[in-house]
């Protein structure tokens, strides 16, 4: 079933959702960095920006996949983009305050720290969630095209 939020045939969500991944999972390899080396810099300002990055790919993703998801039908594809959806805001939310608690010279890493993971643990399923989507249930997927005629 095709979504309309698309160029050419080619969704746009799935286009952007790399962005913000990638920027999260590198903001969480630096943290992992940090940790490891004992070296707060640049791992933390590398971390924070990325973070800012993923963050705003997020929410770039996010206004092709709202499009998407009231394009589909009531049922089992509409329910399970909902809890994709639900899933990748709250993760969101939890990126805007981590974010929030490393600007400046935060006193403790802990707490950040924690939340990435937990995030990225979020990510994991809500990429799970997407890929049902797609590969289960058929969403952004066109019908298969005509064999070749000879």
């Amino acid at each position: 079933m095709r979504t309309p939020a698309s160029i050419a045939g080619h969704p746009i969500h799935p286009m952007l959702v790399p962005i913000a991944i990638g920027c999260f999972v590198f903001s969480f390899a630096s943290d992992i960095i940090c940790l490891a080396s004992g070296s707060t810099q640049p791992w933390n300002m590398l971390a924070y920006y990325t973070m800012v990055g993923g963050i705003i790919g997020a929410l770039a993703a996010a206004l092709f996949g709202f499009a998407d998801l009231f394009s589909l039908p009531a049922g089992i594809a509409r329910s399970t983009g909902v809890a994709h959806m639900s899933l990748n805001l709250v993760i969101v939310v939890i990126y805007i305050v981590n974010a929030w608690m490393r600007h400046g010279q935060p006193q403790s890493m802990q707490l950040p720290m924690l939340l990435s993971l937990v995030t990225i643990v979020g990510l994991l399923i809500s990429g799970w969630l997407g890929g049902k989507l797609v590969y289960e249930l058929g969403v952004a997927v066109g019908p298969a095209p005509p064999p070749p005629s000879r």
